[in-house]
């Protein structure tokens, strides 16, 4: 499938894949950074942005497919965060000679040892996931923020919704997307497999992907670096812009 791309920069490739429901905008206090050491390949998920909305259902490794499709076999390094991390597991495995270094960021695996998302969450997203996509995200989206971030942050929660709900993602292809990842965290992934040099990335005050998804998940991929942001949730890459981006520039280029 041809997805939504946007290109920017100079350098060695660097593919950004995104989470459940979102987009492009959601690396916008990346891009201006990364672009300036690497040609940043921005993609829009199948159902999501800008991209193609067939109905589902989908599946992450359809999903990551779909990414290596974008790449044009270009080698590049490739970071995901949640259902992005799926993905850029899955393009790590599937298309190992595609992937230079992984980042992996407030995401896990499939296992018996995967922890589900909060009851909290669960109720919110049940509750308002067959709303119109504006009413959806300003229900749930204070959940993937630390607790108080939004209320300390408000010009900056509103300018991520306007931004988020310029091309909203249609809730069948929400629900497909959630699907996809209810089914890959039921499976075990091979992750021990993966040969990329690896850095997971995850908030102790994550409320959609529990904090012990990304200790489980650094523990099983062989010689992967794990960093905690302490306090931090599940939009870390957000919340703590400066510090991730660094940390992620050296790690690519270290």
């Amino acid at each position: 499938m041809k997805l939504h791309k946007e290109e920017s920069g100079d350098g060695p490739p660097l593919l950004l894949i995104n989470g459940l429901g979102y987009a492009i905008w959601a690396w916008r206090r990346q891009l201006p950074d990364w672009s300036r050491q690497f040609m940043c390949v921005a993609i829009d998920n199948r159902g999501a942005g800008r991209s193609p909305k067939p109905p589902g259902p989908y599946s992450i490794e359809q999903m990551a497919d779909d990414a290596a499709e974008t790449l044009e076999g270009r080698r590049a390094h490739v970071a995901g965060y949640s259902m992005g991390g799926y993905i850029a597991q899955s393009l790590a495995l599937r298309h190992p000679d595609l992937v230079d270094r992984l980042v992996l960021v407030c995401t896990g695996t499939g296992g018996p040892g995967y922890v589900p998302f909060p009851e909290e969450t669960a109720a919110v997203w049940a509750a308002n996931a067959h709303k119109p996509p504006a009413e959806f995200a300003r229900s749930s989206m204070p959940l993937s923020f630390a607790p108080g971030w939004t209320d300390a942050h408000p010009d900056e929660f509103e300018q991520l919704l306007h931004d988020r709900l310029e091309h909203p993602t249609p809730p069948e292809c929400w629900r497909a997307q959630f699907d996809a990842c209810n089914a890959f965290v039921k499976q075990r992934t091979p992750v021990e497999e993966i040969a990329a040099p690896t850095l997971v990335v995850h908030g102790d005050a994550d409320r959609i992907v529990p904090y012990e998804n990304g200790v489980e998940l650094a523990r099983r991929i062989p010689d992967s670096r794990f960093e905690t942001f302490s306090g931090a949730g599940h939009l870390l890459f957000l919340e703590e812009a400066p510090r991730f981006n660094a940390m992620v520039a050296s790690f690519l280029t270290g």
